[in-house]
């Protein structure tokens, strides 16, 4: 018989979720680590990693069925907010974005928290309302919740985040079932927004770097340069890669930020193509654990908050790789677990951590299944 993914102890965890999301984490660190040539992330990183598995303990560990009430849900959406809106006002800018505060040495990213947010009111709006999700009213007030953030972060501005946004609302309206003639017209919307954006919109290196996707030799000393040095990393790593701490490009430094925005180059160059093949697979097996456990979910908002998690890291890894790899144009966009940073790090093991409880307190939960509804608190 299979062992069970739950472990009981002091502490509550699911191993088949912690052990892909650790050896990811371990990955990027050994990936940014310098082995001693000049100053490194690594341990830094280690130390977010430590505090991030602490988070994630103490979530699945206590009783997090209070996130399916609705004032929670709209208390951490209002909070996101906030922050975010504060953000325009008191943030000093970093490299042309207002996107994180900074207290010292330590800098918090808002976007993050209010990725979570999001998810957490969506999941609570489609728990109630996906058999009615035909009716156009549900996708223009679930959309206007996701708009308003994804403004915020747009003004800031980080358009790699605004992706993250909007691709996370999508996925969660497909994952509820709208039907194929609301599809096409919010395809036909997002041709509009999209143009609306190139021509008054987006900044001039925003632009420019869509042109070098377009024609990646037509600036490659100036906004093409990162997206060049990142396909010369990946090309170079070939089959079994240069081996870890040998990735010229970026030990260095001719791939920029090699430690967050194109860490995946980076593996790429140090692990080769069979590198990449196995660590598609680590994500592979955690997307499909958070899979199973949206499908055994015991409330529709487990489940939905569960499938939104999944689609968030999966939108992170595949707009991440399809940079690394020339697909996309560049929008600094970090991979879950991987890159280096802290907010991201806390905020990937905490969602972990919460559907890791909803999990486990689930099981005793009631379905009312005429209208599909959690009987619960509200």
């Amino acid at each position: 018989m299979a062992p069970a993914p739950f472990v009981r102890s002091r502490f509550f965890f699911d191993w088949t979720l912690l052990v892909p999301a650790l050896t990811l984490s371990l990955l990027g660190i050994l990936t940014m680590s310098t082995f001693g040539q000049g100053a490194s992330l690594a341990p830094r990183q280690l130390l977010w990693l430590l505090i991030s598995l602490g988070v994630y303990l103490g979530l699945s560990t206590v009783d997090m069925s209070f996130m399916r009430r609705t004032s929670v849900v709209m208390a951490l959406y209002l909070a996101s907010f906030a922050l975010l809106g504060l953000l325009l006002l008191l943030a000093h800018p970093v490299m042309g974005a207002r996107a994180w505060f900074s207290l010292g040495p330590i800098s918090f990213q808002p976007a993050d928290l209010a990725k979570l947010a999001l998810i957490a009111l969506l999941a609570k709006y489609l728990s109630r309302r996906h058999v009615e999700i035909g009716d156009y009213r549900h996708i223009i007030v679930s959309g206007a919740y996701a708009l308003t953030l994804t403004l915020l972060i747009l003004v800031e501005p980080d358009m790699g985040n605004a992706i993250i946004f909007g691709t996370l609302w999508l996925g969660m309206m497909l994952v509820s079932g709208i039907s194929k003639k609301h599809l096409a017209v919010l395809g036909l919307l997002g041709l509009v927004v999209a143009s609306a954006l190139w021509f008054g919109g987006l900044k001039p290196y925003q632009r420019a770097r869509i042109v070098s996707f377009v024609n990646p030799a037509s600036d490659i000393h100036g906004s093409g340069y990162n997206a060049y040095q990142a396909k010369i990393a990946v090309g170079s790593g070939e089959l079994l890669g240069k081996g870890i701490g040998y990735g010229t490009q970026s030990k260095l430094r001719f791939l920029p930020e090699y430690q967050t925005d194109f860490i995946f180059a980076a593996f790429a160059e140090e692990w080769g193509f069979i590198g990449i093949l196995l660590l598609l697979l680590v994500y592979a097996l955690l997307f499909a654990r958070l899979a199973q456990i949206a499908q055994e979910a015991a409330t529709n908002f487990d489940a939905f908050f569960t499938l939104g998690v999944l689609i968030l890291f999966a939108a992170h890894v595949a707009i991440h790789a399809s940079i690394s790899l020339g697909l996309l144009p560049v929008t600094g966009t970090t991979i879950p677990f991987m890159s280096s940073g802290g907010s991201h790090l806390v905020l990937e093991f905490a969602a972990l951590g919460i559907v890791t409880s909803l999990a486990r307190h689930g099981r005793g939960a009631v379905r009312d299944i005429s209208a599909n509804e959690y009987l619960g608190g509200s």
